[in-house]
């Protein structure tokens, strides 16, 4: 079973468009939140992953947006009404199963979906080990993340919308969790904005696979 899991898309329609075609053909897509950037709506965004069945929480950009503090910004009138009911509609959490593994999705942290930034070798990585999950798939930092936890993987495929992360010098990313293999694998890309920037060979693909039992990486980037 392979689930293709994006987060942090923020508006950026051609960028997760990118990302669903270097993904290929997936069992389940997931998004960790924040397809939208504050109290600015994306049509595109939010219909392209609408049409897509992806199963989807909410981050704090869209707990923002929905709550009180958006009433100006949900008034918009270019915002369809049927992608903007169809996102209020989505959950905080999902747990689920990926063959005998199961999966909790959210956004920052179980505890936290909002406030928690859950980076890697964070000092609070040790709060997962009460957390009833085999694989925990976060987003919100912008940051790759594969963490072992006792028997537990955290995951976080980094931005598919806003590169932050200097490690790969902020390229876009996306994962790919194959349960099958028992590997995670990472793609990072640049920005479809940016390509016109680069040198010849600048925008291509980069792929890690990562082997989640054994914690090594598989073909390194």
């Amino acid at each position: 079973m392979r689930f293709g899991i994006v987060s942090d898309i923020h508006c950026n329609v051609r960028a997760l468009e990118t990302a669903i075609d270097l993904m290929g053909p997936v069992d389940e897509l997931v998004c960790v939140g924040d397809s939208i950037y504050e109290h600015r709506f994306s049509n595109e965004v939010v219909g392209l992953l609408r049409r897509s069945n992806v199963r989807m929480v909410l981050g704090n950009h869209e707990a923002t947006f929905l709550s009180p503090l958006g009433c100006r910004a949900r008034a918009v009138p270019t915002i369809d009404q049927n992608e903007l009911a169809w996102l209020e509609e989505r959950p905080h959490h999902i747990t689920t199963k990926m063959g005998d593994k199961n999966v909790l999705i959210v956004h920052g942290a179980p505890w936290s979906p909002f406030g928690e930034y859950v980076y890697p070798k964070s000092r609070v990585l040790s709060r997962f080990s009460d957390v009833d999950a085999d694989y925990v798939v976060m987003g919100h930092t912008h940051y790759q993340m594969v963490e072992r936890v006792g028997n537990k993987v955290l995951i976080n495929p980094g931005s598919a919308g806003e590169g932050r992360d200097q490690r790969n010098q902020r390229r876009l990313s996306f994962a790919v969790l194959d349960s099958d293999e028992g590997a995670l694998h990472i793609c990072n890309f640049q920005d479809p904005a940016r390509v016109q920037d680069l040198g010849p060979g600048g925008e291509e693909p980069i792929w890690t696979a990562i082997d989640l039992e054994a914690g090594r990486v598989l073909q390194p980037v």
